[in-house]
């Protein structure tokens, strides 16, 4: 393992280190990042209309309708309509059965 005569480490110590280090950062950077783009696919997919979501433009509003790829909101008093991309939106801040 390790010889303490001429103060190296064994060649199976550097491996088993490399391997750990991999194991680390896989556990602490890759899949937590993995699990939040899959939660934010999932919150995406399952936009309804009635859902007060925010952008990430920060523009607050209420969906309208929804077509594939973009979303119709209505934000403000003066009910302006934005046409965004589902994309471009960054969190459902009430669930439109949760709004009644």
């Amino acid at each position: 393992m390790f010889n303490f005569l001429n103060g190296q480490a064994s060649p199976v110590i550097s491996i088993v280190m490399i391997v750990a280090m991999i194991a680390l950062f896989y556990f602490f950077m890759w899949r937590p990042q993995k699990k939040q783009e899959r939660e934010t696919k999932n919150m995406r997919d399952n936009l309804a209309v009635g859902d007060e979501i925010t952008t990430i433009g920060g523009i607050i509003g209420k969906i309208v309708a929804i077509k594939e790829e973009t979303v119709l909101i209505e934000t403000g008093r003066d009910k302006v309509r934005i046409r965004i991309l589902r994309n471009a939106i960054r969190s459902v801040d009430v669930k439109a059965e949760d709004a009644q």
